[in-house]
């Protein structure tokens, strides 16, 4: 079901994965780690480890699609299924072993795991973070409001990052990275942390960078967010992709095959109803 046909009116490609597959190598590890694709990704950039044995995890395997600007596209999967190497790939952060991953234009990744500076300001990280997505210091000052605004950190703008809960570093990146309006933006999990009135926030600043002919990439373990805020979804599972369509669609079988299973029925629902039968009496 892979290969849907979900483009937008334009028909101008941003991304063209073509048989992208991802390979890691894993060192000293004791455990089966065929599926654990966060284990690798922590692993590859370890140095000077006494080895115990090498193991390959095929994180992606043969992986094709084409995004189009203006599309929201989802990608759904349990965990270790490839989401987000396929995501980091997207953002040009991990090279296929296999394969071509083509980009129109900039792309900017945005989680929940985005590299900070937690002992300067929310205020300090702002400059620096706003400048390093290529604004000069004119534009930066001529956005800063905007951006502390959105991140709604009160006096805690001023603080060191360090002392910001997870939900506030949340915002603060957010704020920082949607200030530029990329090609293609890329979340992984941003959304997962913040309030209600936050979440709505961002998904109508997605919606701002579609409406730019911008392409933006999600990943979440949320269906019911995946749904909502995208037009399409990429659904992975053990690194292949087994289906691409409406978001709505994906969704829907996706839940079907993992959703929550039904409680099977009580030793009491199982009793036969009473009876006034007098052979039962």
């Amino acid at each position: 079901m892979a290969g849907a046909d979900a483009t937008r009116a334009d028909g101008s490609p941003s991304v063209i994965a073509s048989g992208v597959s991802i390979t890691y190598r894993v060192y000293g590890t004791g455990r089966s780690a065929e599926n654990d694709e966060n284990n690798a990704l922590s692993r590859l950039f370890q140095r000077g480890t006494k080895s115990l044995g090498v193991r390959e995890v095929h994180a992606v395997k043969n992986v094709s699609f084409v995004a189009y600007r203006g599309q929201s596209i989802g990608i759904i999967g349990r965990n270790g299924s490839g989401k987000s190497t396929l995501l980091r790939s997207v953002a040009g952060l991990v090279p296929p072993t296999e394969g071509k991953m083509w980009l129109g234009g900039r792309a900017s990744l945005l989680g929940v795991n985005a590299a900070l500076m937690p002992k300067l300001s929310g205020r300090q990280n702002i400059w620096i973070g706003a400048q390093a997505l290529g604004l000069t210091p004119h534009e930066v000052r001529e956005r800063f409001e905007d951006i502390i605004e959105f991140a709604d950190l009160g006096e805690f703008i001023d603080l060191p990052m360090r002392s910001y809960s997870s939900g506030m570093g949340a915002r603060l990146r957010f704020a920082i990275s949607t200030a530029v309006i990329p090609d293609i933006l890329v979340v992984d999990e941003a959304l997962a942390t913040g309030d209600a009135t936050f979440k709505n926030r961002a998904q109508g600043r997605i919606a701002e960078i579609r409406e730019q002919a911008g392409t933006v990439f999600m990943v979440s373990h949320n269906a019911g967010t995946i749904k909502s805020t995208c037009d399409r979804a990429l659904w992975l599972d053990r690194g292949e992709l087994v289906m691409d369509g409406p978001a709505g669609e994906v969704v829907k079988a996706y839940t079907a095959k993992y959703g929550r299973k039904k409680t099977p029925p009580t030793a009491a629902a199982k009793k036969p109803a009473a009876t006034n039968d007098p052979q039962q009496s």
